[in-house]
């Protein structure tokens, strides 16, 4: 395997709930999860996702705290895991996150290459998103906006934004 096929992506994103899972305030994501899921799972690209008991991440646990609200999936790369969040019901739903979601300004979501047919656990996912918070985006947790290449890989170009426009994205 070269390095960019030997590893893959990791994602964890995790959200403050404005109201119980089973309030009218939060119908409408709880009834596109499993449709929002199953795109996921379809897209190409998609390699795996955490799942509980009901088939969504939902049920687990996340820092230990009741109103937070995990997912987690592994991709084949940064350009698999965009294409499918910015299309479809993953982006009319991310669209609408502030009416079923807090606005937090601490990370919530962070991104590291795993080796190729590992799955993170909640742990991991928990001290990647603490490295982040901590520490800004280094190798060992990132976001899409300052991303860091896979071990052995080519180096990330950030964005495709030309050095010269003075963006420090």
């Amino acid at each position: 395997m070269t390095g960019a096929t030997a590893y893959q992506l990791a994602q964890v994103n995790i959200g403050r709930l404005k109201a119980p899972l089973d309030s009218v305030q939060l119908k409408d994501f709880v009834d596109n999860l499993d449709p929002v899921n199953a795109d996921a799972d379809a897209a190409d690209g998609f390699v795996w996702r955490l799942e509980g008991d009901a088939g969504d991440a939902t049920d687990i646990a996340v820092f230990g705290d009741e109103w937070l609200i995990i997912n987690m999936s592994v991709w084949r790369d940064a350009d698999a895991l965009t294409a499918y969040m910015y299309q479809g019901r993953h982006r009319e739903m991310l669209a609408r996150r502030r009416e079923f979601f807090e606005r937090v300004q601490e990370a919530m979501v962070a991104l590291w290459w795993v080796p190729a047919g590992h799955r993170p656990t909640v742990a991991e996912a928990e001290s990647r998103l603490l490295h982040l918070r901590t520490n800004g985006p280094t190798p060992y947790a990132f976001t899409l906006r300052t991303p860091y290449p896979a071990q052995g890989a080519e180096p990330v170009t950030v964005l495709g934004i030309p050095d010269d426009l003075g963006c420090s994205v």
